[in-house]
């Protein structure tokens, strides 16, 4: 089978590390369940889209972002029964190498830069299964489709939208294991 699996938010934390590295900065007291969508923003009133999204460009900021538990341990899994696992990820060209040398490689060494795709477009990709926290990733996409829960996402009805919703890698185990493809 050919897993294709997003990287913020699925196997890392970004979030948490960004409203985490938001609210030092600013003294702030946000927690990751109060950004309801894409806008990162929007639940800091006072400061602009630019102080908020400048954070991640910040020296030394991808050290600060940590994995989902289990992560590594299910593509581990999936890669030694004999599946293929595709890294896919919208990451910004200015990110790019400081987010693999300290996200991707440093907590899945046993990733290349082969496993990797960068796109904005996950639909245009082939694949047996997408799994992703980005609704807009598996909508329309010819992949069977896994809904990673986030706080963007929580009202979403994935079940209505032929997306299985999972909560963490624990559940996405068993879930790609009896596909069977």
């Amino acid at each position: 089978m050919i897993i294709l699996v997003d990287m913020d938010d699925t196997i890392e934390q970004l979030l948490r590390a960004w409203v985490n590295r938001v609210n030092k900065k600013y003294g702030r007291q946000v927690t990751v369940d109060e950004v309801t969508d894409w806008n990162v923003a929007a639940p800091y009133p006072g400061l602009t889209r630019k102080q908020v999204y400048d954070v991640i460009s910040e020296k030394g900021f991808w050290k600060t972002v940590e994995p989902m538990p289990g992560a590594a341990e299910a593509l581990k899994h999936f890669m030694d029964a004999g599946h293929e696992v595709y890294i896919v990820t919208a990451t910004n060209r200015e990110h790019l190498q400081e987010k693999m040398d300290e996200v991707l490689f440093r907590y899945f060494p046993f990733l290349t830069w082969d496993q990797v795709i960068v796109t904005t477009r996950k639909q245009l990709i082939r694949g047996d299964v997408l799994i992703d926290d980005g609704i807009h990733n598996l909508e329309g996409g010819n992949y069977r489709k896994i809904l990673f829960t986030a706080p963007h996402n929580r009202y979403y009805d994935a079940a209505a939208h032929d997306m299985i919703r999972v909560n963490s890698w624990e559940e996405i185990v068993p879930v790609i294991d009896a596909m069977g493809i």
